[in-house]
């Protein structure tokens, strides 16, 4: 059904044991998925080993030795097996609602994204147990934190939506914002599945020779932003056009939603850009008569 990929950091102390966690998780998903691990880090070969999973050690990296996200979505848009593919970040865990959510959409061409929950777990999660599940979710549910809308950890899109991509350097940012804009200037459905997926982000450290530093700052990270094309083009999870709900398929029509949509026109339409900044003052109008509302009623 599903063909996930990502590419793995090295698997020592907490990161070895979270990344474990989140390879475990898809191959536990069922219908079973197609699962592709990416890179040369340490440990890499052998979990694919361990669990019959492919994996494909070169990868075309910058002079930094980052992997660069256009070599590897190209290999995985090559030879995934399924027509449906996902790339998620190799600290994230999967569970039941993902094939379900994915499963309930019945379009061709759209763009699945959605928000993570944040949460602090340092043990090997006992996927022989039936209940893995269940006590993962309360764990969310007492102490998750859900991170916000401009940090993406998963994407799930038909095969062959993404060419000509930009190398950017995985792990820094800009990137992720980048394919939201990239689907939405194609005219794709964008999909939030935030309310349909519970996808866990296992919180963890920055080590050397990264650092949480050169995620936000340093070469790479501006070279992804002149590759992004400008900071119009960061689009978060605000821009998508659907919301996936427990429920149904809803279109994206919230105040805050229709605000984004308005932000989105003239980068996605040149044409209009002139009218930039008078949504961007209509906007504020809104905000403040919203307020002053608000006021009168209290």
């Amino acid at each position: 059904m599903l063909t996930i990929f990502s590419v793995p950091k090295p698997f020592h102390g907490h990161i070895g044991v979270i990344q474990n966690n989140a390879i475990r998780s898809w191959i536990s998903l069922r219908p079973a998925c197609e699962v592709i691990l990416f890179g040369n880090e340490e440990g890499t070969a052998e979990i694919a080993s361990e669990l019959g999973i492919q994996h494909i050690a070169e990868v075309e990296c910058n002079e930094y030795g980052t992997p660069l996200l256009n070599s590897m979505f190209c290999i995985a848009q090559d030879i995934a097996k399924y027509q449906l593919i996902c790339y998620v970040n190799s600290d994230i865990i999967l569970m039941s609602d993902f094939l379900q959510a994915i499963q309930r959409l019945d379009r061709h061409l759209f763009l699945l994204v959605g928000q993570r929950w944040d949460l602090e777990l340092n043990e090997l999660v006992k996927f022989d147990d039936n209940k893995w599940e269940s006590r993962l979710r309360r764990q969310v549910a007492n102490k998750g934190k859900l991170h916000p809308k401009g940090g993406i950890d998963y994407f799930v899109f038909p095969r062959g939506l993404y060419k000509n991509i930009p190398p950017f350097a995985i792990g820094r940012t800009a990137w992720d914002n980048w394919f939201v804009y990239k689907a939405r200037s194609l005219s794709v459905p964008v999909i939030d599945a935030t309310k349909a997926i519970t996808a866990i982000h296992q919180n963890h450290g920055y080590s050397y020779p990264i650092g949480k530093t050169y995620i936000w700052k340093g070469p790479e990270v501006e070279r992804n932003r002149e590759l992004m094309g400008g900071k119009d083009r960061a689009f978060t999870m605000d821009y998508a056009t659907f919301l996936l709900t427990p429920q149904k398929l809803k279109r994206a029509l919230t105040m805050r939603h229709l605000y984004f949509q308005m932000m989105a026109m003239p980068v996605l339409h040149p044409q209009f850009h002139f009218l930039n900044r008078p949504m961007k003052l209509l906007t504020k109008l809104i905000i403040y008569i919203r307020s002053i509302s608000g006021i009168v009623k209290n």
